[in-house]
């Protein structure tokens, strides 16, 4: 069976599909599969000229936004690249991003398409401020999860409460799959390890998004009720510069250490006790699973995704968006009570090695694949 799975960003960073899809390629490679990935390289820019039509609603009512205006030119880019580029037959195709999926049905017409969706650019857009509830872009982005109903093939999404949010754009949100994303637990070695101060680390790239402001807020409780720890914060981002001087002004910039963008996070998160990251939302949150999978004790958000992986108490921390004493008592849970700490982690090692195994990705994702021998 000839398999064609199309990203959206090259996969060249670690985290998410980046990571997953390069390991279903080596596990799908048997006389039986053959699997390609294809992407759009960064460099091709303002190359694809066609007009652009959509089946269930007009574009041009959006078209003065400049965000939708360079949505539609990366569409149009991905089109001419996918021409450009591929011209055998395929007999099913994955796609991992609305612009990948609309573009390979575009070319492909004939050929089943299967759309995945992991994230909402719309929301990510909105908690960081860059548009307004209600904005054109946000009318523009939800629509093309109808625009995604109606092209192609069938549509799946990682987590429950994604898919919930997903019924208000679809005709038929009883319709939509739900695959979670899967890790290879070869690329996640725990390392034991005594840490005298309890060392805490978050992932993620610095937008508002991942509230690392309430991150923030909650360590300088940690410090005024005399607890020692050190805050590790891997990742750049826009407002990278502004949450250091948070940490400044809060006067815990000496127990922090921003890292920048690191390719391999997980080569050395192992080493470090507690991840701890306060999203305002996540689809999945990909970051949980794989601190799961080094055997870091986990504190989160109760929003998205992140409750899913999550069961209060046992394999990890939940609290409620943006309550900074609650993430703080939280934190200071695992960080009075190493002996809870380990069982946290412990317990959150083995769910993430039931429930997001890269082999039960492999192992769905066969089965359904062959439904469209």
């Amino acid at each position: 069976m000839k398999l064609l799975q199309a990203l959206f960003f090259p996969p060249e960073q670690p985290g998410g599909v980046s990571s997953m899809i390069p390991s279903l390629q080596e596990r799908f490679n048997s006389p039986h599969w053959e699997m390609e990935l294809f992407s759009l390289p960064k460099r091709i820019r303002n190359k694809g000229h066609e007009p652009v039509h959509f089946h269930t609603f007009d574009w041009c009512e959006y078209e003065e936004s400049p965000i939708v205006q360079k949505y539609i030119q990366t569409y149009k880019d991905y089109i001419w690249w996918t021409k450009l580029r591929l011209n055998k037959p395929y007999d099913l195709i994955h796609a991992h991003h609305p612009i990948a999926g609309l573009a390979m049905k575009e070319v492909f017409p004939e050929t089943p398409v299967l759309q995945s969706i992991h994230s909402s650019y719309e929301r990510e857009l909105l908690l960081n401020g860059r548009i307004k509830a209600g904005s054109l872009e946000q009318r523009f982005l939800t629509s093309l999860y109808r625009e995604l109903e109606a092209r192609t093939d069938r549509l799946f999404t990682v987590s429950h409460s994604f898919k919930s949010y997903l019924t208000d754009y679809v005709d038929h949100p009883e319709q939509i799959g739900i695959i979670p994303n899967g890790f290879d637990e070869r690329r996640f070695k725990p390392v034991p390890h005594e840490n005298e101060v309890t060392q805490l680390v978050t992932v993620c790239r610095l937008v508002p998004a991942k509230g690392l402001d309430i991150l923030l807020r909650a360590c300088k409780e940690l410090k005024e009720r005399g607890l020692n720890y050190v805050l590790h914060i891997i990742g750049d981002g826009p407002i990278r510069k502004e949450l250091e001087d948070l940490a400044k002004e809060l006067g815990i910039y000496n127990e922090t250490i921003f890292y920048g963008y690191t390719l391999h996070p997980e080569e050395f998160v192992p080493f470090f006790d507690v991840f701890v990251l306060p999203s305002r939302a996540e689809a999945f949150g990909s970051v949980f699973a794989e601190a799961a999978l080094c055997s870091l004790a986990l504190v989160g958000t109760d929003v998205g995704g992140i409750s899913e992986q999550i069961e209060s108490g046992s394999n990890g921390l939940l609290v409620p968006v943006g309550d900074v004493s609650a993430l703080a008592d939280a934190l200071e849970q695992v960080i009075i009570d190493p002996a809870f700490r380990y069982e946290l982690a412990r317990t959150g090692s083995d769910h993430a090695k039931q429930h997001y195994s890269l082999n039960r990705v492999v192992y769905e994702l066969k089965k359904l694949y062959l439904e469209y021998q």
